[in-house]
């Protein structure tokens, strides 16, 4: 079955001060876009460096085809999921970031903040989404059809979806 990690970098919602809204959100996107089966496993961690790499480490290792992060992704001094997930994965693929940000320049300048990141290590796709709800939305619209495909190519388990792009099949 595929196995889908989400996990939400929060001091504070770890702590119980409050409700992890970001992690949901996300999980209410992939129920809406994903149409086969699939199992999530849900992380609600603290900003802490090893603990994040930990983290994404034991979710590659359970085979999760799909990794999502969210939050830590600013420029403050908690905020380090980037350089965690850098340490983790074996490719680097920034133009998820890039298009990220240029698609949330529509909706507030400050996007340009963002240093969210996506790579690949093993079967395991790695995308570094920010920390507010709304923009969660925004940005997996904005890249959700290219994350299908992207799975494919690294051999984890496949995503029915009826926003993925993937090629058409030349014919013989």
């Amino acid at each position: 079955m595929l196995k889908i990690g989400i996990v939400t970098m929060s001091d504070r919602a770890s702590a119980g001060i409050y409700e992890d809204k970001s992690g949901r959100e996300i999980e209410k996107f992939l129920k809406e876009n994903i149409t086969n089966d699939f199992e999530i496993i849900y992380k609600l961690i603290p900003d802490d460096y090893q603990k994040i790499v930990d983290t994404l480490n034991e979710l590659v290792k359970e085979k999760c085809s799909l990794i999502l992060t969210t939050g830590g992704t600013g420029p403050a001094p908690r905020d380090v999921t980037p350089e965690a997930t850098r340490e983790v994965i074996e490719k680097e693929l920034p133009g998820f970031g890039e298009l990220m940000r240029m698609h949330s320049l529509k909706y507030v300048p400050t996007s340009i903040l963002a240093r969210g990141t996506a790579g690949v290590v093993k079967n395991s796709f790695i995308l570094n989404l920010p920390g507010s709800p709304k923009a969660i939305k925004e940005n997996l619209e904005a890249v959700w059809a290219a994350i299908p495909y992207a799975i494919d190519l690294i051999g984890g388990d496949y995503i029915e979806s009826p926003t993925a792009f993937r090629p058409k099949k030349k014919s013989k």
